[in-house]
């Protein structure tokens, strides 16, 4: 189905019945009448193909025809493997949701908007609960603050029926800004590498300071040497 609908968008040869046309090609386009460039398709053993209808005159190109659809099914396929498919995911919350809850969720919604996902956070309001609706809106605004690292707030906090709802977009990759927490964080840790180490006062065995071991060795010497020669005395 889909080859065929490939196929049905061109005109080929004798279905296009406009006076002259546009022939492009590597060399450039040349206009000229519709019956001379299908009779240069016939003498290449190729097609006219129709590939820009409401230009004035009509674009055409001479080309086999089968070549043609390749091309433009392989150009198809490589447009669609390179778009980015965004999903977007919910996370539910209640208006009393416990730290290990919200961390948790917190967690899951990080890997949804680091993998280009969008996410949907909102707080259901089950009966009376709805009383609580100023402390949905606080645990809202918390989520963002806590994701502002790897996504940016499409609409704000805002009750419908008996949800409140967020939505997250994901931010492009290298533009994620920190948080004041984490530059906080950093800063503490450079500050500790910065910080002087200790330094080791190397001892000169040769030359020992005032009061060193070595020099109360020496004093008592002295002292025990000359009292032996008042005693000789």
């Amino acid at each position: 189905m889909k080859n065929d609908k490939i196929k049905n968008q061109y005109r080929v040869n004798d279905q296009i019945r406009v006076r002259e046309v546009r022939i492009v090609g590597d060399n450039g386009s040349t206009v000229m009448p519709t019956r001379d460039a299908l009779n240069m398709a016939r003498e290449q053993g190729v097609d006219l193909v129709e590939i820009s209808p409401n230009a004035n005159p009509p674009v055409c190109r001479i080309i086999d025809y089968s070549k043609f659809l390749y091309q433009q099914k392989k150009r198809a396929k490589e447009m669609k493997a390179k778009q980015v498919k965004v999903e977007v995911k919910e996370i539910r919350f209640g208006p009393q949701t416990d730290e290990h809850d919200y961390q948790f969720k917190l967690k899951h919604a990080k890997e949804f908007l680091e993998e280009g996902n969008k996410v949907r956070a909102y707080v259901f309001f089950r009966g009376r609960s709805i009383l609580f609706k100023e402390q949905g809106e606080v645990l809202l605004l918390r989520f963002a603050n806590d994701l502002e690292e790897y996504g940016k707030v499409e609409s704000m906090p805002s009750l419908e029926g008996k949800k409140m709802f967020l939505y997250l977009a994901p931010k492009k990759a290298g533009v994620a800004k920190k948080s004041q927490q984490a530059r906080d964080r950093e800063a503490s840790s450079a500050d500790a590498k910065e910080a002087p180490k200790p330094t080791v006062k190397v001892v000169d065995a040769e030359a020992p300071a005032n009061g060193g071991l070595l020099a109360n060795a020496k004093i008592s010497a002295d002292a025990l040497k000359k009292l032996t020669e008042e005693t000789d005395d």
